[in-house]
């Protein structure tokens, strides 16, 4: 009977279901759409500095002090190479240190790094705007950041002045060639990177081979909690730390700010979703006050037959149901199609994206079908729509035979 009474006014229910079906549409692909920038951001961030984990000495994140080391790091990295998910993984130690040139000193964070393994980490190699990459077996020659570079009035050849503390708390003092200047697009970290080959690095920091960072990449960004469980009981059992086992980070735990901004992000476009939801649920409790008024004599026919206004009121409620059903239905499958279509070409950004693709950013965005995508929007259609219809149909309840049978 519900199903049969949908379709008794069919251009008032096709509207209905066409405005359902639209706003589970449009947020199946803008949620997709939003999931998917928010990977590429992640992975333009992770790959430029901190990738999607880090293990470190407790407590390292908090102070960054340089006795705060990973002892030995081979065998870390023998725990790390029995994860499968794990797609790489390099070693990096840190210092902050003084550096001069003729001109100019800054305090700034010496990095030392691997050139090999750091290639398939980061996307520092893609970033140098002058000069080269470091190379394995380079001594004294370091990659600098275009704002740092800028600031200490320093080309390629010219020569910096380093002076630091060393890990046993000798003095690290040396002058290094700029080899190539970077920009990343993140000012703070341009204008306060310098990097050295890691072998260089530990021998003036007197590092006796330990490092601070051990980085790692995962196969997808999903991977990552999997990845963070695994390991961090892998390091509980090698506890070779007097301070205790080593920190494993994520990409949460290691840019906060970035995690922020997502989550600030996606709250307010959910405040917009809902807005549409909204309009979408007045939708639904007009066509059922109408319904309610356009079928008031019959309710009291049926009524006035035996039947209760609780049955009645399940009627309504099971044909808004089925419309909201059928529309949602055909929202998913709509949004399901658009999104796989621009999930394979992209979106491109036009003038845009090759600005975007000197900071590591595609010039293309991908949304990304999920379930979540798929399946939040319509959960909210229905929930929402559910109760703008219950008020109509509770109107029912107050109605009488004689007053319904009566009603003009």
């Amino acid at each position: 009977m519900a199903w049969r009474n949908v379709w008794r006014n069919r251009r008032r229910s096709l509207l209905t279901m066409a405005a359902i079906a639209f706003a589970c549409a449009l947020l199946v692909f803008m949620l997709s759409f939003q999931f998917g920038s928010y990977e590429a951001m992640i992975n333009a961030a992770v790959k430029v500095h901190t990738g999607y984990f880090q293990i470190q000495a407790p407590g390292y994140q908090e102070k960054r002090e340089i006795r705060l080391v990973v002892a030995d790091p081979e065998a870390v990295a023998r725990l790390i190479d029995a994860v499968p998910e794990v797609t790489a993984y390099t070693f990096r130690a840190n210092a902050f240190s003084l550096a001069a040139s003729n001109d100019r000193t800054y305090g700034i964070s010496v990095t030392g790094i691997d050139p090999v393994r750091e290639f398939n980490v980061s996307s520092l190699k893609t970033l140098v705007r002058d000069g080269v990459f470091l190379s394995p077996g380079d001594g004294p020659e370091a990659l600098v950041g275009a704002l740092l570079a800028k600031n200490l009035r320093v080309g390629i050849g010219d020569p910096i002045t380093l002076l630091g503390q060393g890990r046993d708390g000798s003095i690290a003092a040396t002058v290094v060639t700029v080899k190539g200047i970077f920009a990343s697009g993140q000012d703070d970290f341009d204008r306060n990177a310098l990097y050295i080959p890691l072998g260089y690095f530990q021998e003036l920091y007197a590092m006796r081979g330990a490092v601070h960072e051990i980085v790692g990449m995962t196969s997808s960004i999903w991977a990552v909690p999997a990845v963070e469980r695994r390991l961090k009981q892998e390091l509980e059992r090698l506890d070779r730390d007097k301070n205790g086992p080593l920190a494993i980070l994520d990409w949460k735990a290691l840019m906060p700010g970035l995690a922020q901004g997502i989550y600030l992000d996606l709250v307010s476009g959910l405040i917009f979703y809902l807005l549409l939801i909204v309009v979408v649920a007045f939708s639904i409790m007009n066509t059922f006050l109408m319904a309610i008024f356009e079928r008031t004599r019959e309710f009291g026919v049926l009524m006035a037959i035996g039947t209760t206004t609780g049955r009645l009121t399940r009627l309504l409620l099971t044909e808004s149901m089925m419309m909201t059903f059928v529309g949602m239905g055909a929202g998913m499958l709509l949004g399901s199609l658009v999104t796989l279509y621009y999930q394979i070409v992209g979106i491109d950004f036009g003038g845009a994206s090759e600005i975007l693709k000197q900071y590591g950013i595609p010039g293309r965005m991908y949304p990304i079908l999920t379930v979540p995508s798929l399946v939040i929007g319509p959960f909210l259609v229905c929930f929402i729509t559910f109760w703008a219809a219950l008020w109509p149909a509770l109107r029912v309840r107050r109605l009488t035979p004689v007053k319904a049978m009566h009603y003009a």
